[in-house]
């Protein structure tokens, strides 16, 4: 019992960084969701008025459906568009090619991770624009991408996409190592094609990692914020609005700070709920 106390002390640093920037700033959010604030002087009380104009304010439910779209373009599609190119490089380009060829695409594919989205968002900006844009110019197009609300959002779903797509692939990588080759050598000597292969054996052996990539990147879908800052500010109209950036807009631009945080702080919730219902749906899945 002794020796197990000592180890609380190397736990001690990551236990105070954890409440310095996580609980303390999100309890003091909290807290300031229940004010009218502007930012500047002291908060006044105001209850439950900020959440109950939530519920009677248009832009915050439908920021909510935009985020249903994120969600399909950053954690669905990935996921498995992921898992087959993730098969793919790992069965066939790996036995036909070399396990190096296939670790150089994987690379190429997580290049947009790595890059820094402000630079990303701007290049992609480029290629979009109506006028000299790479994709119109391309395809003989004059649409206004970014500027068409009826585009807008689907356009910046298949952004996200790309951004999204080398995480599950790297994800579903490593996991494939794991399964025993002795299944996909019986099953091949019985007949089956890579594809019943892949469904019935890869599938199933790589459930957990499958749920790892689903519920991290449901998370980065809810509280996305930085590829919409950078190629719509939200707009046009409010065509891609999420309540992330809609929450920054009362913060800093309508200096509405406790609009902002209960906007926030319903953000938050709902990332908790999701975060458990994923967990208990992996824990019935064992």
């Amino acid at each position: 019992m002794t020796r197990t106390k000592g180890y609380w002390w190397y736990l001690a640093p990551s236990l105070v960084l954890f409440l310095a920037v996580i609980v303390v700033p999100f309890l003091m959010n909290v807290a300031t969701s229940f004010t009218r604030w502007t930012g500047v002087g002291t908060p006044r009380w105001a209850g439950l008025d900020n959440y109950a104009r939530l519920l009677d304010d248009e832009r915050f439910w439908q920021s909510f459906q935009h985020n249903v779209g994120l969600i399909v373009a950053m954690a669905i599609v990935p996921t498995a568009l992921g898992l087959v190119l993730a098969a793919a490089l790992f069965d066939c380009i790996g036995r036909w090619f070399g396990a190096r060829t296939a670790a150089a695409l994987r690379a190429m594919y997580y290049l947009p991770q790595v890059l820094p989205v402000a630079v990303a968002g701007v290049v992609w900006g480029w290629m979009l624009h109506p006028s000299y844009g790479a994709v119109n110019q391309a395809f003989g197009l004059r649409l206004d991408w970014l500027g068409d609300p009826d585009l807008a959002l689907a356009t910046v779903m298949a952004v996200m996409v790309w951004f999204q797509l080398g995480y599950p692939v790297v994800i579903f990588m490593a996991g494939l190592q794991r399964v025993d080759p002795a299944l996909h050598e019986a099953a091949e000597i019985d007949g089956a094609s890579w594809w019943r292969r892949f469904w019935h054996i890869t599938i199933p052996q790589i459930r957990p990692e499958t749920f790892v990539v689903l519920l991290t990147c449901t998370i980065a879908a809810l509280k996305v914020f930085g590829p919409i800052f950078v190629l719509t500010r939200g707009g046009p109209g409010n065509a891609t609005m999420v309540p992330s950036y809609f929450s920054y807009l009362n913060f800093f631009q309508k200096s509405n700070v406790g609009y902002g945080s209960a906007i926030a702080t319903v953000l938050a919730v709902v990332i908790i709920v999701v975060t458990f219902l994923f967990l208990r749906v992996q824990e019935r899945a064992r």
